[in-house]
């Protein structure tokens, strides 16, 4: 069954990682794709892969002028836009002492007020069509803290306030607005040095499934907050992160594995 047949979809971040298989995931299932991103190569690479289900067009998601062009271009090129999936962020390691301002605005920049823009964008296209669905991949890490990823965090836990808010004022509309919260993914940006995923999944015993993700296992996360199989669905948070936000383990009591 094709869940997201007939329907046009803006993915930000789409050109590699979990971005990229929820493309190949969403043409699947008959979606008409356009994988946003600055990675011009590996966007077109991945466009040519899809074939004529999907398209890459270049998108700085800081900027909102880049948004409106990419927006009206997608009206007038394929008649709607029914998904926005925004994926697109930047992972920024630092303690609150060495952390430059810089580099917590630029995770800011593109992890939160990225996703506003999207939002901001779409929505009157998606209130004129009473329809619509956005998905907003936040993280396990936006309903945590975590040492040295202040920025990271910050931005993350901003998405989830967002989507709230999105919920609320979009809903009466038609437009569903809920976020995705991954825990661990192996992705080039968690995994930039590419090491084997059994070798991975050792940093993980904590985790009650004792493993990494895969993109794929976020991508039909993805799939479903999207779909019409998710339509009473609204401001929702869908964990997918193997345990992680349940809890942690304490060594040595009954039930640990660690």
């Amino acid at each position: 069954m094709q869940r997201l047949a007939n329907k046009v979809a803006i993915i930000t971040g789409g050109a590699r990682g979990m971005g990229a298989q929820t493309c190949r995931l969403f043409v699947e299932h008959g979606a008409q794709v356009v994988i946003a991103d600055l990675l011009e190569a590996e966007g077109q690479a991945l466009a040519s892969e899809l074939g004529d289900a999907a398209s890459f067009r270049r998108l700085d998601v800081s900027d909102e002028g880049s948004w409106q062009q990419l927006v009206n271009e997608t009206v007038e090129r394929l008649g709607r836009i029914d998904v926005l999936v925004n994926n697109a962020a930047v992972l920024v390691f630092g303690s609150l002492e060495q952390l430059s301002k810089a580099d917590f605005e630029r995770a800011l920049s593109i992890n939160l007020t990225g996703t506003f823009l999207g939002i901001h964008t779409v929505a009157p296209i998606m209130r004129a069509q009473r329809a619509g669905s956005v998905v907003n991949i936040s993280s396990v890490d936006g309903l945590r803290g975590v040492n040295a990823l202040a920025a990271y965090v910050s931005s993350k836990w901003g998405v989830r306030g967002l989507t709230k808010v999105a919920a609320l004022e979009l809903g009466p509309h038609g437009v569903r607005v809920n976020s995705v919260h991954p825990g661990g993914v192996d992705t080039q940006m968690s995994n930039p040095t590419g090491a084997p995923r059994d070798s991975l999944n050792n940093q993980y015993r904590q985790v009650p499934l004792q493993r990494i993700g895969a993109p794929e296992e976020i991508a039909h996360a993805t799939l479903f907050l999207a779909s019409d199989d998710a339509s009473y669905c609204n401001g929702s948070e869908l964990s997918v992160d193997g345990g992680a936000a349940a809890g942690c383990y304490y060594e040595g009591l009954p039930g640990s594995p660690i």
